[in-house]
């Protein structure tokens, strides 16, 4: 789809009182390039303070002048354009921007929903294949390997998905991975023996880990920060609907029919994807100064606090230009800049925080353990559905807060309540033993705050801030990287959890689970930055300030 701002905008009044001027530097662009038609432009620029912009020296031009030719541009798109990309127009707008930018996180949150869908399928698909119909023979050893056949390719899947995202664009990449999910739900659906459905939840599996870092990414580049948070959130309630639909619909249809309907929705996702436009921060970054002000023009509008977000990009990519073309040596040492190294480590922290509180852990258990407080006889289908769609509920209440308060005191809130709940279930195991009581709402009552707790702030919140801290010319790899690190910890905990319950006891497994939410609530007290409402460019160069504060 095209994003030309005249297809959704009437202009009513244009003013350009140096449009003569303009004209004239655009008819030199044909002769030789000087280095003092460079500085004239710069000197009309003024800061909002009054004072000048710093003016390039000679060898700085050089360099710019050196990749504009290297990458085919040249220096009227890059000099003279983009002091005529904000026009000072008042215009009418017939869809407003925050539709717009609704439209571009949903084509990414349909995918997530669809990671979601993958999450909860084995918890349905396992019962029925061990059913004596089953047209694929399934014993224990079986179930497991189909189970973690998913989980196997998602931390590579999010390291692919960095350079997928930073060579092809967000939006491009996204259309990659819906190609690969249509096909492993198809071999899933059209499966009659084991290597079939193997190689489908292969597929699948790999694909919720290359949407690990590019939801974020896209939705964070593609709107505004007043909005962001709550379409950030929108991922983890995506996931948290996607298992509770895919619970529901498996515990009433045949697993095959369930992956049929789960086909439709890459479908959806590549429909929504063809009427939204490229990252237009990616695109600036690639010297497409045009296709990205016209995409962010129709993603954020032409507000005063638009304009002022996207000059300041236009600025950065022309700091980037003035400076020389970096050997691969040199790009290899810039991976250590702080801007990258500091929420790198924020992210790992906060990613092993969530998932050592044993999220994962407590989900694919928390049947036996409510079997261990009130007995047993408990319809496991109906205990399955209760738990998702409290989490589910959360997950919507994390969204709406997380548009009116900030990362920051939500991430304390939720750490301290894990915290508590955990060590609340477990003193009460302790203290009966494995006995029953007339007590049964206590570890009820634990366990459902710590869903609670959990979903609305540790769980959300990573993925959240993963599309936000990174700086764009690294935020595919350090988006990745740190994804990666929640899969990886993801199958840690998942492998340990039964060996600890077995060999330490409950007690000592979700004392640990507990101790390890405040231990890591504590951390990121002195460490998270607060990113609400704050651009993308003020917070990577809060990074780069080492000695400023980024709370």
């Amino acid at each position: 789809m095209g994003v030309d701002k005249n297809e959704n905008e009437e202009t009513v009044e244009t003013t350009k009182p140096e449009e003569e001027r303009n004209n004239n530097h655009i008819k030199e662009t044909n002769k030789p390039i000087e280095t003092n038609k460079y500085n004239e432009i710069n000197e009309q620029k003024q800061t909002q303070n009054g004072q000048k912009i710093i003016e390039p020296n000679r060898e700085e031009m050089a360099h710019y002048v050196q990749n504009l030719m290297n990458s085919g541009l040249s220096l009227h798109s890059n000099i003279i354009k983009d002091e005529m990309l904000l026009p000072d127009s008042k215009t009418v707008a017939r869809f407003s921007p925050i539709w717009k930018q609704t439209l571009a996180s949903m084509a990414a949150i349909c995918l997530t929903f669809t990671a979601g869908l993958t999450s909860g399928y084995s918890a349905i698909l396992l019962p029925q294949l061990k059913a004596s119909d089953s047209s694929i023979p399934t014993d224990e050893s079986t179930a497991s390997w189909i189970a973690a056949m998913a989980a196997l390719p998602m931390a590579p899947g999010c390291l692919i998905a960095g350079w997928l995202m930073e060579k092809f664009g967000r939006r491009n990449a996204h259309y990659m991975v819906c190609a690969p999910f249509l096909l492993g739900w198809i071999l899933i659906a059209s499966a009659n023996n084991l290597a079939l459905m193997l190689l489908g939840r292969f597929f699948t599996g790999l694909c919720v880990g290359l949407l690990g870092p590019l939801g974020p990414v896209f939705i964070s580049e593609t709107t505004d920060p007043k909005h962001r948070g709550i379409f950030l959130a929108g991922i983890s309630l995506a996931i948290a609907v996607g298992i509770l639909v895919a619970h529901l619909i498996g515990t009433y249809v045949h697993w095959q029919w369930t992956a049929i309907i789960c086909c439709v929705f890459p479908i959806i996702s590549v429909v929504l994807l063809s009427m939204v436009p490229e990252s237009p921060t990616w695109l600036i970054s690639k010297g497409e100064i045009e296709e990205g002000v016209k995409a962010f023009g129709w993603l954020r509008g032409y507000s005063d606090e638009a304009k002022a977000e996207l000059k300041a990009i236009l600025e950065k990519k022309k700091v980037e230009d003035s400076k020389p073309v970096m050997t691969l040596k040199q790009k290899l040492i810039s991976l250590k800049s702080p801007e990258l190294i500091k929420p790198l480590m924020i992210m790992i922290i906060f990613f092993v925080t969530c998932q050592f509180s044993g999220v994962n852990a407590v989900a694919f258990y928390s049947i036996e353990i409510i079997e261990k407080a009130v007995g047993k006889g408990l319809d496991h289908y109906l205990a399955m559905l209760v738990i998702d769609t409290t989490r589910t509920i959360m997950s919507v209440v994390a969204c709406v807060i997380c548009k009116k308060y900030g990362r920051r005191p939500l991430c304390m809130v939720s750490g301290v309540f894990t915290a508590i709940s955990m060590v609340g279930l477990a003193m009460f195991l302790y203290f009966t033993d494995g006995k029953q009581t007339n007590m049964t709402w206590i570890p009820l009552t634990c366990l459902m705050t710590y869903i609670c707790a959990i979903s609305v702030g540790l769980v959300p919140l990573p993925w959240m801030m993963c599309g936000e801290l990174f700086p764009s010319k690294t935020r595919g790899l350090g988006s990745g990287i740190s994804s990666a690190t929640t899969f990886v910890s993801f199958f840690i905990v998942v492998k340990t959890a039964p060996g600890m319950m077995t060999n330490l006891g409950e007690v000592v497994t979700f004392l640990s689970y507990g101790l390890i939410a405040l231990l890591g609530t504590g951390v990121l007290y002195f460490i998270l930055p607060e990113t609400k409402g704050k651009s993308l460019q003020e917070i990577e160069d809060k990074f780069k300030k080492p000695k400023e504060s980024i709370a």
